[in-house]
């Protein structure tokens, strides 16, 4: 347990929940949901997937029912992972796509199958010890009564108005009487409670080989997409074995490939040759280094993260202690340098934490990949199809590119901290994430080193300004830094960029950290969310 400091320095000053059962996420009424189930009797395994249904009605701006999703899953007295993440259609080639320079985010291409509904049915098979039907219930009664639109959900939704502009059935759904809702403003769906409906009699089955499956597949074959019957009842998630990086005296926890948090556990991987906690928190140094082997990490990932099935080297040979650190000697301590790394696009994710007085304690994300995702909304469903096939590369030979029943590489992350007591066990930290595209690996990193190097307690690791490396020497910073700081990167290189207001993307996190005989559960500003428990 990290002895660390109670003080709140940033201007947030969001108090943290402690209690013995908790949940975080970032709408209010969907850590409620959560909440529900704890006081019903249920477990943190329960009050994550009643969430996580819940924030597809609630903030379908960044997840849906056509989502993907990941989860570390603290249960037992050990670790386990699940990638819930689906696969491109079996007749998706490269050459769909020649000429074009990435996979269009709008429309069938980036289409791939939503694993977000195998994620809640295997989660609660596997740990849940409420019926599943129950844990759909506060989605259902908000999608069929109705909710009051939170106000950070309100400004994406508006943007989502002109982005998907030429998608009928989108605008049908989302934009009754021909607008986005405004903050404060009802919204309900009878078709999205009509789909939940199925999906908790049939405990998910109907999305995969049953009537919301067919209508998928008859969708996409009436409009032009790829997606099929037999890929929807192909899909599997899979039971994984997490991946880890040693950071000081605790070990950072993350979902192997396809997803990149591989690039968060490099990055401290390079880091651990640098006496961070002897720089200034918050000084130029300090953050030099940090962007300077985020930008050596992402290098890496973007090279070489993919399908497993597909990868040309092995997860471990890239965490190989050796090999970081002779990453790490490519830093200079006063020049910014380019390694060539790919350009991020930005995200649209919800992220999600819970923990009980069991002991239990859940890490789960799930994502669109951008806003509402392609576009595409299955008639009289309100399921709208993610555009996470928009990772893909169009390099051929690239490991990741795009191609038949494949994983895209894949920007959620959920991430999980433990520590080894002075009897060899493992015990857990902290079960946290910083939901946002590319951000996220960073936001990991950034919150670790807060935790660890600074003694920051989790909602300050939290509250604190960030850092977002884009590409070639460009980082788009927050501000909340010392003036000194900004003019100090921009002297060793860095083309700095302040954000100008709040809305701009440095990821919106959540954080449960383990006390002795409870939880202090946090919940970042930058969201509408909340903190919760009893």
């Amino acid at each position: 347990m990290i002895d660390f400091d109670w003080s709140l320095p940033y201007p947030s000053q969001r108090e943290a929940v402690l209690a013995e059962n908790v949940v975080a996420t970032s709408q209010p009424l969907a850590a409620q949901a959560g909440l529900r189930m704890l006081l019903d009797g249920g477990n943190a395994i329960d009050a994550a997937v009643a969430t996580a249904i819940s924030l597809t009605v609630l903030e379908p701006t960044s997840n849906g029912i056509g989502s993907d999703a990941f989860a570390l899953v603290w249960a037992g007295g050990g670790l386990h992972g699940l990638n819930a993440s689906g696969k491109s259609p079996a007749a998706l080639t490269l050459d769909r796509f020649d000429g074009l320079d990435a996979v269009p985010l709008l429309g069938w291409d980036a289409v791939t199958v939503g694993g977000a509904v195998s994620a809640w049915a295997t989660l609660s098979e596997r740990f849940g010890s409420l019926p599943f039907h129950k844990l759909c219930e506060p989605a259902i009664e908000y999608a069929r009564n109705g909710y009051l639109v939170s106000r950070q959900t309100a400004y994406y939704w508006g943007l989502g108005q002109n982005k998907y502009s030429q998608f009928e059935e989108y605008q049908r759904v989302f934009c009754p009487n021909g607008k986005a809702p405004k903050a404060g403003e009802i919204f309900k769906s009878n078709d999205h409670a009509n789909t939940l409906e199925q999906i908790a009699q049939t405990k998910g089955k109907s999305f995969y080989e049953g009537d919301l499956a067919d209508r998928i597949a008859h969708h996409a074959k009436q409009t032009g997409g790829l997606i099929t019957k037999e890929d929807l009842a192909s899909h599997q998630p899979q039971w994984v074995r997490p991946i880890s990086m040693d950071y000081r005296s605790i070990t950072l926890h993350e979902i192997p490939p396809n997803g990149q948090g591989l690039a968060a556990l490099m990055m401290l991987g390079i880091l651990k040759h640098f006496p961070m906690s002897q720089m200034r928190v918050d000084s130029a140094d300090s953050l030099h280094l940090q962007i300077e082997a985020m930008k050596l990490a992402f290098a890496d990932a973007h090279r070489y993260i993919a399908d497993p099935d597909w990868m040309d080297v092995d997860v471990e040979h890239l965490l190989d202690d050796e090999y970081l650190k002779q990453r790490a000697k490519l830093i200079d301590l006063i020049q910014a340098k380019d390694p060539k790394h790919g350009s991020p696009k930005p995200g649209g994710t919800v992220y999600l934490t819970t923990a009980d007085s069991q002991g239990n304690m859940v890490s789960y994300i799930q994502s669109n990949y951008t806003g509402f995702g392609s576009g595409i909304v299955v008639p009289d469903t309100g399921i709208a199809l993610q555009n996470r096939g928009g990772c893909f590369s169009l390099v051929e030979g690239h490991p990741n590119a795009a191609g038949p029943s494949k994983r895209p590489y894949h920007t959620i992350i959920p991430g999980f901290i433990t520590e080894h007591t002075a009897s060899g066990e493992t015990e857990p930290v902290m079960s946290f994430g910083v939901m946002g595209g590319f951000m996220q690996p960073q936001g990991h990193a950034q919150v670790v080193i807060r935790l660890e190097d600074y003694k920051q307690n989790p909602q300050a690791a939290l509250d604190g300004p960030r850092w977002r490396v884009d590409k070639g020497l460009f980082v788009a910073i927050e501000p909340g830094f010392d003036a000194e700081v900004y003019e100090e990167l921009s002297s060793r290189g860095h083309d700095i960029k302040i954000a100008a207001q709040p809305e701009e993307f440095y990821g919106r996190g959540q954080a449960i950290y383990k006390l002795s005989g409870g939880y202090f559960a946090a919940s970042d500003g930058r969201a509408d969310g909340q903190a919760v428990g009893f």
